[in-house]
C-alpha cells in the first residue's frame, strides 16, 4: 500500500466508484437509492467517452447524413436536396450535444444524487481503498465500508505499424471532434467504429477508404456486413476487404500520408483513422495492489464482482469486463451491480439466478447492438452460426424487406433483410438482425422477445400496425408457419 503523504486527507464512504461516464453514474445512482453513501472520481470529463468521443457526438454527426439518405430515397423528397450538407451547421449541432466539451450539467447531476464528486487520478491502494491524487500531489485516500466499482473504460488500440508516429492517425477521439473535413481519410477496420464513421466523414464530403482484414461487422449475420459493404459503396466509399496496412510514411509534417497496403498498393491521404479494437483502461489503476495484472480485462460473476478478489467488494463494470463494450450494456450491469452492492450492504439475500434481478443475464443472451449506417444495421442475442455452435437446435427465417408494404412506403425501392433464428426445442427467439433504413427503431420490440423468451405461437398474436417497417415481424412469422 502507498504511503500516506502530508497533503493527504482521508474519508469513509459506502461505495467508491471510480469512472463518472455513464457506467459510474448508474451505480452510483442505484447506491444512492439504497440509502448508501458514495464518491465518485474523475481524472477526465464527467460523462466519459460516451458522452463526449464516441456515442452522443457520433449519433450527432451521423443523424443529417442518415436524414438526408432517407429523403433521396423517395421521390419528390429527393428534388428538395438540391446540395451538400453544411459541414458547419453539423459541427455545431455535434458540439451542441456534447455541451461544447463542458461537464458542468453532468458533474452537477452527480452532486444531484446525494454523491460527491472528486476530480483527480484514482488508484487502489490495497482492498477497499481508493486514493485520489491531483496534479499539485495532494490527495484524498477514500476507504469504502462495502465496495469500489471500477468503471474505468478503455481505450483506442493503435497498431504498432511502421511510420505510426510520424503520421498522426485518428482514434475515434478525433474522428468524433473533428471540426474539419480531411480531403481523403482512410479508415482500418470493419467494426462499428469504422463502417459509422466511414458513413459520417463521405457525408460530410471526404474522400473515405475503408480497409478490413475480412468482411465488415464480423460478429453479425453475414448478409449485414455485406449490405453495408454495398450501402457505402454506393455512398461512394472506396471498400477494400481482405487487407492491412503495413507501413505509413509522412516525410512532410504538412504533407500527404502514404499508406502501404499487404497486397502491394499504396494509398495517398490527408489522414488516416484507425478502427481496430478497445483495450482495458486498467493498465495504471492500481490493480496490482489487489493481486490483479495490470492492464487486464476483468473476469466478474454475475453481479459484477471481481471473481479473483476475495470479500465481492470490488466491482467491474462497463467495457472492462469484456462482457459487451457498448454503453447500454455497461449501464445495464451498473443497475444489476449497483442493486446487488445494496442488497449485499443490507444483509439481504440476492437473487442471482438466470433472469434474476441480481444476475446480469443479458450478458450472455440478449445483447442489442445498432449500427447508424446506411442501411442501418441491428442484432440482438445470437446469431445462426453462434447459436449452432452453442449447441442449439435452430431454425433461421430471412425475410426481404422488398416484400413488407409498410418498407416499401418508408423509402421508394427499399433494400434490406431481416433474419429470426428460433430455438426449435423450446420455440422461441434465440436472436433477430434486420438491415434496412430505419430499422434501428424495430429492434427494442426484438430484445423484448428474446430477453423475455417469448413463444414464437404467441408472436403471432402481436398484430404489426400497417403499413409500418414492423410488418416484417408478420412476414417472418408466416415464414416459420411455413
Amino acid at each position: 500500500m502507498g504511503d500516506s503523504g502530508e497533503n493527504e486527507t482521508k474519508r469513509t464512504y459506502d461505495v467508491v466508484v471510480v469512472g463518472a461516464g455513464p457506467v459510474g453514474q448508474n451505480v452510483a445512482e442505484r447506491a444512492r437509492a439504497a440509502g448508501l453513501s458514495v464518491a465518485v472520481a474523475e481524472r477526465e470529463l464527467v460523462g466519459g467517452e460516451c458522452s463526449y468521443w464516441a456515442c452522443v457526438p457520433s449519433k450527432a454527426l451521423l443523424r443529417p447524413v442518415i436524414a438526408v439518405a432517407d429523403a433521396r430515397r423517395v421521390d419528390g423528397a429527393r428534388d428538395a436536396v438540391t446540395g451538400p450538407l453544411g459541414t458547419a451547421g453539423v459541427f455545431a449541432r455535434r458540439n451542441r450535444y456534447v455541451s461544447d466539451w463542458d461537464d458542468t450539467g453532468q458533474a452537477d447531476w452527480v452532486r444531484g444524487i446525494g454523491a460527491d464528486l472528486l476530480r483527480g487520478e484514482a488508484r487502489l491502494d490495497g482492498p477497499r481503498r481508493v486514493v485520489v491524487r491531483v496534479p499539485d500531489g495532494g490527495g484524498t485516500a477514500l476507504t469504502a465500508r462495502h465496495a469500489v466499482a471500477l468503471c474505468t473504460g478503455s481505450d483506442a488500440v493503435v497498431p504498432d505499424v511502421p511510420g505510426i508516429a510520424e503520421a498522426r492517425p485518428w482514434t475515434n477521439r478525433r474522428a468524433t471532434d473533428s471540426s474539419s473535413v480531411p480531403g481523403r481519410l482512410a479508415i482500418v477496420g470493419g467494426g462499428g467504429v469504422g463502417v459509422e464513421m466511414a458513413t459520417a466523414w463521405q457525408g460530410l464530403g471526404s474522400s473515405v477508404t475503408l480497409l478490413a482484414r475480412r468482411a465488415l461487422l464480423p460478429r453479425m449475420e453475414p448478409f449485414a456486413g455485406e449490405l453495408v459493404a454495398a450501402g457505402l459503396e454506393a455512398g461512394g466509399v472506396d471498400v477494400r476487404l481482405g487487407v492491412s496496412v503495413e507501413a505509413l510514411h509522412r516525410p512532410d509534417p504538412a504533407g500527404p500520408l502514404g499508406v502501404v497496403l499487404d497486397d502491394g498498393t499504396r494509398l495517398d491521404v490527408d489522414d488516416i483513422l484507425f478502427a481496430t479494437g478497445r483495450s482495458p483502461r486498467t493498465g495504471d489503476i492500481g490493480l496490482e495492489t489487489v493481486g490483479l495484472a495490470p492492464g487486464s480485462w476483468l473476469d466478474v460473476d454475475e453481479t459484477c464482482a471481481v471473481r479473483d478478489v476475495d470479500g465481492q467488494w470490488l466491482y467491474a463494470l462497463g467495457d472492462i469486463n469484456h462482457h459487451a463494450l457498448l454503453t447500454h450494456q455497461g449501464k445495464y450491469q451498473a443497475r444489476i451491480a449497483g442493486d446487488a452492492i445494496g442488497a449485499r450492504a443490507a444483509g439481504l439475500p440476492l437473487d442471482t439466478a438466470r433472469w434474476g434481478s441480481h444476475a446480469t443475464t443479458a450478458d450472455r443472451h440478449a445483447v442489442p447492438q445498432i449500427f447508424f449506417t446506411d442501411p442501418e444495421a441491428a442484432a440482438v442475442g445470437l446469431s445462426a452460426e453462434q447459436a449452432a455452435d452453442a449447441g442449439y437446435r435452430v431454425r433461421a427465417v430471412d425475410v426481404d424487406f422488398a416484400s413488407v408494404p409498410g418498407a416499401n412506403l418508408y423509402a421508394d425501392g427499399y433494400r434490406g433483410r431481416a433474419r429470426m433464428v428460433v430455438d426449435l426445442d423450446r420455440e422461441v427467439l434465440l436472436g433477430m438482425t434486420f438491415v434496412g433504413p430505419g430499422v434501428s427503431e424495430l429492434l427494442h420490440s426484438a430484445t423484448i422477445a428474446v430477453a423475455g423468451e417469448v413463444p414464437v405461437p404467441r408472436l403471432w398474436h402481436a398484430v404489426s400496425c400497417f403499413p409500418t417497417i414492423s410488418e416484417v415481424w408478420m412476414y417472418l412469422l408466416k415464414a416459420y408457419r411455413g
